[in-house]
């Protein structure tokens, strides 16, 4: 315990340092933001990575979707690596950042706005990544806070409350370039770690055959292509998850502040390889908790006999690894957790400060004035998150999937396309954007489990802004002939 106490107080101090060497750096809205639009290909890789990867994958997704799917769930790491990650750095990167020029924005909803010629769309968007940013940051905190009651044996509102504080605090002082320069440091701690954890698990189990064929034994359909969920509900996680980094503004905020095409062509291979690596051990390791793991030997991971879905990963670590391993696990997944938040809340309070009060309250705000207000709307969107983490309303995974289900069915038909083609208009992206919100939003709300109504409003979404603009230009040249 001592060691980890230690280990942890070594982390939390490189923590602050870094950022108060942001905090001197930060002279400029551009430099807190943005990190003065000059970031590197291996820093933007791992900041990427770090950003889409948290204590929600290690904690939430391989706990449940290991525990539920079995080895199929390495088709959702497949995914992640594949699309999410090499596919939007191949389709949308060099575009992103060429048109953040040509256009002369710094967010998401500006892009919407310039795009699409709609101040309403911008304010709309911004408030959109408010309300639903929260629940994604409470994800992350309530994982991370399951972690540290595992490890220290402290109360959970007690863990949420150092954490919440922690992450407030060095954000608020450096902004991106902080995060950045500590996201590689993060990312070197995620591949030593996620490379150990592999080849501790594998070695514990005295093998990857006997590995496979425990779990076979345990349910034959774990070993399987699909596992017992189902087909369907494979593919609204494999969708949901891998698709809609095509529109999180917190990742295309990354190649808002990448250097140069050159950089992004590098950044590709690096954080596909990292992506691969972190959430392929992620879902195998998932999947070999119920080899390790019952109700008779790990209660803490169990009510009623029935597996607590959230506390799986963290009792696994905590208890069954070596005591070295665990503690470098507890630095992955604090590594990982440290950067989604960051990024979460750079943007959510970008949103507040940059998209509604200097877009539509306080147009001659003055660059400082901002760089004020943002740090103080990144306070206040930590203290939101940490509220309703306290509450925990629901799983890691439900409460991930409405905030990047409604997020990518608001973004993703009006961004994708609005990136990869000038054929669609304002109708068709205001359309798509508040069908494939209503979407998602009905269907949860009629009780279709979060990932599979996500899916959906994500594919209306995606369809309707070319369709609803092709109708709409024909219409048009209809009248004017």
């Amino acid at each position: 315990m001592t060691v980890k106490i230690l280990v942890l107080a070594a982390f939390a101090l490189m923590n602050i340092v870094v950022g108060l060497i942001g905090l001197r750096k930060a002279k400029s809205f551009s430099d807190y933001f943005l990190g003065g639009g000059k970031i590197g290909p291996v820093m933007t890789a791992f900041t990427y990575g770090a950003a889409y990867f948290s204590a929600v994958l290690f904690i939430g997704f391989a706990g449940k979707i290991g525990w539920e799917f079995g080895l199929s769930g390495l088709w959702i790491a497949a995914g992640n690596s594949l699309i999410g990650v090499l596919a939007v750095w191949w389709l949308m990167g060099y575009r992103i950042k060429k048109m953040s020029i040509d256009y002369g924005v710094s967010t998401l909803p500006e892009f919407l706005e310039k795009r699409y010629g709609s101040g309403l769309f911008k304010l709309y968007g911004s408030i959109m990544i408010f309300i639903f940013f929260i629940p994604y940051s409470a994800a992350v905190f309530i994982g991370l806070s399951y972690l540290f009651q595992a490890n220290f044996n402290i109360q959970y509102g007690l863990a949420l409350l150092f954490m919440g504080g922690f992450t407030g605090f060095y954000l608020v002082l450096g902004g991106y370039r902080s995060m950045t320069i500590i996201d590689v440091l993060f990312g070197m701690i995620m591949v030593v770690g996620a490379t150990a954890l592999l080849a501790n698990v594998i070695d514990k189990a005295g093998g990857l055959a006997p590995l496979v064929t425990g779990l076979a034994a345990i349910d034959g359909k774990l070993t399987e292509v699909v596992g017992p969920p189902g087909l369907w509900p494979l593919f609204s996680l494999v969708f949901l998850t891998s698709v809609a980094p095509f529109a999180m503004p917190q990742l295309v905020q990354k190649f808002y502040a990448i250097r140069d095409r050159k950089a992004i062509k590098t950044g590709m291979i690096a954080s596909t390889a990292f992506s691969i690596l972190i959430t392929g051990t992620a879902y195998f390791v998932g999947a070999a908790t119920r080899s390790f793991l019952s109700a008779a030997d790990a209660p803490a991971a169990f009510k009623d006999g029935r597996p607590i879905f959230d506390a799986l990963m963290p009792v696994f670590l905590a208890n069954v690894m070596s005591p070295s391993l665990a503690i470098l696990m507890l630095l992955l997944i604090l590594s990982a957790s440290m950067s989604t938040l960051a990024a979460l809340v750079l943007i959510s309070s970008s949103s507040l400060a940059k998209d509604v009060y200097s877009g539509f309250i306080n147009r001659k705000v003055s660059d400082r004035g901002l760089t004020v207000l943002m740090r103080i709307s990144a306070v206040f969107f930590v203290c939101l998150s940490v509220l309703l983490a306290y509450y925990r309303p629901s799983s890691i995974v439900a409460i991930l999937g409405i905030s990047w289900g409604a997020i990518g069915s608001t973004f993703l038909g009006p961004f994708f396309w609005g990136v990869m083609s000038r054929k669609v208009n304002k109708f068709g992206a205001i359309s798509s954007s508040l069908g494939g919100l209503a979407t998602c939003i009905i269907l949860y709300l009629a009780g279709q489990p979060s990932p599979q109504a996500g899916t959906i409003g994500m594919l209306v979404s995606l369809a309707a802004n070319p369709l609803i603009s092709a109708m709409s230009h024909s219409r048009s040249s209809g009248k004017s002939d």
